[in-house]
């Protein structure tokens, strides 16, 4: 799994994964849902051609063996696999256990963290890549726009970005997904792409879809990609 860097340094008391008590606390909404949901949320999403076709473009752009950070990197697949076998050094980051231990199972060539991604200290310029697939809608709109500024932060100048949401107009809106409570906040694509611009990032590529999940509450949602460099 790797050493945990910039989790544990300051003393304050912590949860069994390396996180402040108040942290954990933070992350435990969006883990219990992904807990539960483990595999069966990778089945349902398997079949998503716009993730593929985001990542092949990912893959066109990409030195030989680039530092790369994956966002909310879930059982591993597809990202981190496809990025691994490809030779890059892949950094997931999750806040569920359940889907951090079946990542590192399913993809031994990537180093998985659990652990919530706002709390993690990261370094100027250190990625050359950050993949941020659907892994901010549970996190409030602030905290969205503050995430990402950080992550630009992470790249080196010319990294890319690449992000995928849901593009509607929502703040703390309770929903359920994939049978899971869930509360979520999110941005409409254009709202959203203006967030990555002005965290200082040139948006070269952007793609809408409607996908719908495999899973019996599996219902069509919106998506958008977007890919960019940084500054």
């Amino acid at each position: 799994m790797g050493e945990r860097q910039g989790l544990g340094d300051s003393g304050e008391p912590r949860d069994g994964r390396g996180l402040p008590d108040e942290a954990a606390d933070r992350g435990r909404p969006a883990a219990a849902v992904f807990d539960a949901l483990g595999a069966e949320y990778e089945r349902a999403f398997a079949a998503s051609a716009a993730h593929r076709e985001s990542l092949e473009r990912l893959l066109a752009d990409l030195a030989p063996g680039s530092r790369v950070l994956d966002v909310g990197s879930g059982t591993g697949r597809p990202t981190a696999q496809t990025l691994a076998a490809a030779g890059h050094r892949v950094l997931g980051v999750d806040v569920s256990p359940v889907m951090t231990a079946l990542a590192a199972r399913q993809v031994p060539t990537a180093e998985f963290r659990c652990a919530d991604v706002r709390d993690l200290l990261l370094s100027e310029g250190e990625f050359d890549a950050v993949c941020v697939y659907f892994s901010l809608l549970q996190m409030e709109r602030e905290e969205q726009r503050e995430l990402l500024e950080r992550l630009v932060r992470s790249l080196r100048p010319g990294g890319l970005l690449v992000a995928a949401t849901v593009p509607v107009d929502a703040a703390g809106v309770d929903a359920v997904f994939m049978g899971q409570p869930v509360r979520v906040s999110s941005f409409g694509a254009e709202e959203f792409t203006a967030l990555v611009t002005r965290a200082g990032v040139a948006v070269e590529w952007e793609h809408g879809a409607l996908f719908t999940p495999d899973h019996p509450a599996g219902a069509p949602e919106p998506h958008f990609f977007l890919h960019g460099r940084r500054h």
